[in-house]
């Protein structure tokens, strides 16, 4: 797949999960992306990284990205229901950044309360800038009611520069809209996914952003993290 994608001109890889970082094949996977020219970033809890994975990280054409959820142990700590996560997150992150390796940070309001201004200003003070905040989207465990989400739960520009690849080989415009299968790599190359009525189609059901351009919080290409914000689709 990274074949693939990086001979359609794809310029960068993200790599999720679960912890991408316990996969076997992490580093293996970082270092055949960077060979062929592309970008990867590694979407990770920052709980705890190998020390072997240090140097890797470090390498120009990586950068990460991970959650923050407030500024006290407490107010993190109870998003991500493990005890000790805010300080071990907090503690790589300033390592991250003592290396000089790029972060983006998401921040997700999800408790009543939550410091979430309390959170970016911790993230500005370790010299961490780029940040955005957004809210619960109603997908995955977030979803509400039985059948498939809405659309409207969406940042409004996936499939637009954007795609996700999940385990089984399924295609999706983003990595939030696992609900909308738009195609499968078993049989077929990424090329083929993306000329196909089938992911023509699954664009066209996601409406354009409101906001053009997007408002600062607006990160439309990275679902993963946060992001997204005001940048939610015209049918929202």
């Amino acid at each position: 797949m990274i074949d693939e994608a990086a001979a359609i001109g794809v310029k960068k890889v993200q790599l999720i999960g679960g912890e991408p970082t316990l996969s076997p094949w992490f580093a293996e996977l970082v270092e055949y992306a960077l060979s062929l020219g592309l970008g990867v970033e590694v979407d990770t809890n920052l709980y705890r990284v190998r020390l072997g994975h240090w140097a890797l990280l470090s390498r120009p054409g990586v950068s990460l990205a991970t959650s923050y959820y407030a500024d006290t142990d407490h107010g993190h700590d109870a998003v991500t229901g493990r005890d000790g996560s805010h300080a071990a997150t907090r503690a790589n992150l300033i390592e991250a950044r003592r290396r000089g390796i790029p972060v983006r940070v998401g921040i997700v309001d999800v408790l009543d309360g939550q410091r979430v201004e309390q959170a970016r200003a911790d993230l500005e003070s370790l010299g961490i800038t780029d940040v955005h905040t957004d809210r619960v989207r109603g997908v995955g465990n977030a979803a509400h009611g039985p059948g498939l989400p809405p659309v409207s739960q969406l940042c409004g520009r996936c499939a637009n520069g954007t795609a996700a690849i999940l385990s089984d080989g399924t295609v999706t415009p983003c990595t939030l809209g696992r609900f909308l299968p738009a195609g499968s790599v078993n049989g077929a190359s990424l090329k083929e996914v993306f000329n196909s009525p089938q992911w023509k189609q699954v664009a066209a059901s996601i409406p354009s952003p409101r906001h053009d351009p997007c408002a600062p919080d607006c990160a439309p290409n990275d679902d993963t993290s946060g992001g997204g914000g005001t940048c939610g689709p015209a049918s929202d």
